[in-house]
């Protein structure tokens, strides 16, 4: 049987330490079921530029044209985002593990995330040139919610390929299987 976790009653006069509601570990379990699209999310920073890996990017609207992406506060990237006023938003193709991988290295400087990476300026942010799709965003919105930022920006340029989306569930990559096909791991016992 799943384990269940609900939020704890407040009681009056009693002192939080923690946020009421179930436990981060619950919470980290649950969000792992969620797939996403992996994307590297870049801006132009003080004289380079700078990127991460982000698996939360949702489009937001259609009229107008508005992606939403969560960016941890404190970043190098979610500080160039605020200072330029604009950032890309790279869909990664599934043969690109590698990038996202590098992309999400904490000890790797900017330099070194770039380092090979084929990549220009639109309208001040950097694009790939082998993304499966890219879009340049101008920051709407920026608002803190716990330990990251919900950056909304709109969508100013945009570019689409035809591929495979590199996905992210489950704590690991993934790959889009066709119909009869099936990914790697599936079927097993886990």
């Amino acid at each position: 049987m799943a384990d269940l976790a609900l939020a704890q009653p407040l009681f009056p006069g009693r002192q939080l330490h923690d946020e009421p509601g179930p436990d981060t570990a619950h919470c980290l379990r649950l969000y792992a079921k969620l797939a996403s699209g992996v994307t590297v999310v870049t801006a132009q920073g003080a004289g380079a530029p700078t990127g991460m890996t982000v698996s939360s990017v949702t489009s937001l609207s259609a009229r107008p044209p508005l992606l939403l992406a969560c960016l941890r506060e404190g970043s190098r990237t979610l500080s160039a985002v605020r200072a330029q006023g604009a950032f890309a938003v790279n869909l990664l193709r599934q043969q690109q593990r590698p990038r996202a991988a590098r992309f999400a290295d904490p000890a790797l400087s900017p330099a070194e995330r770039f380092r090979e990476v084929p990549f220009r300026s639109v309208l001040g942010a950097p694009v790939f040139g082998d993304a499966l799709g890219w879009s340049v965003c101008l920051v709407e919105d920026i608002r803190r919610y716990g330990d990251h930022c919900a950056v909304v920006g709109r969508v100013a340029a945009v570019q689409v390929a035809s591929g495979r989306p590199l996905l992210w569930h489950d704590r690991g990559f993934r790959a889009l299987s066709g119909p009869g096909e099936q990914t790697a791991g599936e079927g097993a016992p886990r």
